[in-house]
């Protein structure tokens, strides 16, 4: 974003000719000097300028960011091409979404690669993982433990809605069966405690933006993952782990080109 601040100096008139000359500062601010040719019998006028501060990272460089991304967010690079986060509350409720998909898009991909690969080393007798929803568990019927998923994962996610509408309102003494301490909030969407931060990182949340940023981009990087994942076992029919197997088997034969031609075909 440029900054233009001008400010005007007046100078005695010197017996050297008239000059321009200019320097930039190669801090994070850039400073223009010149000195501006006077008529005879006229003072100089010097001006300083800021011309131009330092870019922040955008996903696309040399692109302006909207001016309502203006960097405070983690892993904020000024991407909104539609617009959405324009309303201030529209855009507040779209990071609780983002950073609630990105946790589950995570936990996803490193269930779903953990399982897959006991499952083609022989470990352990497992369904792939896109057919695991549809096994008969000897515990439990399927129309049980999907009222019990129903009811813990209502409960905690209105447990969270509360927090976004009330922040602070959940850690309050006996909202929570007296285990309030041990669930200990940080601000919404950040929670903590030990059970949900049990190794202390980022106790200060407000001055945590190193692990914010850390969690967001990996946090991206695995929904798109699991969109891979998706469109990998709709073609192929088989697992993540056996399509990098079958694709190390010939590199250059059993790519994502060839595989989309022949299913095509």
């Amino acid at each position: 974003m440029a900054v233009a601040v001008g400010r005007g100096f007046l100078l005695q008139p010197s017996s050297s000719s008239s000059f321009i000359s200019k320097d930039v500062n190669k801090s994070s601010i850039g400073i223009t000097s010149a000195f501006l040719p006077a008529k005879p019998g006229t003072t100089r006028r010097y001006l300083a300028t800021v011309v131009r501060a330092q870019q922040r990272p955008t996903w696309l460089p040399g692109v302006d960011p909207p001016p309502y991304l203006d960097g405070t967010l983690a892993g904020d690079f000024g991407f909104d091409p539609l617009g959405l986060g324009e309303d201030p509350e529209s855009l507040r409720w779209y990071v609780q979404a983002e950073l609630v998909h990105a946790r589950f898009a995570m936990a996803g991909v490193a269930g779903i690669l953990f399982t897959d690969l006991l499952r083609v080393t022989g470990i352990r007798e497992l369904p792939v993982w896109y057919e695991a929803g549809a096994v008969e568990f000897k515990f439990a019927s399927t129309r049980t433990l999907f009222i019990v998923q129903l009811l813990l994962m209502g409960f905690a996610e209105t447990k969270r809605y509360m927090d976004y509408i009330s922040p602070g309102s959940q850690a309050k003494e006996g909202s929570f069966f007296g285990l309030e301490a041990a669930l200990e909030g940080l601000e919404p969407g950040y929670p903590g405690g030990p059970l949900l931060n049990p190794l202390g990182l980022a106790k200060d949340i407000r001055n945590a933006r190193d692990w914010k940023l850390k969690e967001i981009k990996n946090g991206r990087l695995a929904m798109v993952a699991m969109l891979g994942i998706f469109v990998q076992a709709s073609v192929t029919h088989v697992g993540p782990i056996d399509n990098i197997l079958e694709h190390l088997s010939d590199p250059w034969h059993k790519t994502i080109i060839q595989t989309l031609a022949n299913s095509g075909s």
